[in-house]
């Protein structure tokens, strides 16, 4: 499956199980070759370290505003 996605400047804290605190993700939108429409909840992401990510660093940090729908996902998810 491939997955295209765009970042957003929605934030939102992952509380997965017990774990106190939780995690922090930015909420990712996108759509698959086929058409279905997705939302990703990125908590980390990597560059093979011979990478030269100077480029990828420079495009991690432009995001969109969020949309209505993006923008409704409450700030604390409880994910079990």
């Amino acid at each position: 499956m491939k997955v295209t996605l765009t970042s957003t400047s929605k934030i939102v804290m992952l509380k997965p199980g017990l774990l106190a605190d939780g995690i922090p993700a930015r909420v990712w939108v996108g759509e698959t070759e086929s058409g279905v429409k997705v939302h990703a909840f990125i908590t980390r992401m990597a560059v093979a370290k011979d990478e030269d990510t100077e480029q990828f660093e420079c495009e991690l940090q432009q995001c969109e505003a969020p949309s209505v729908e993006i923008q409704a996902i409450p700030n604390r998810l409880v994910i079990e």
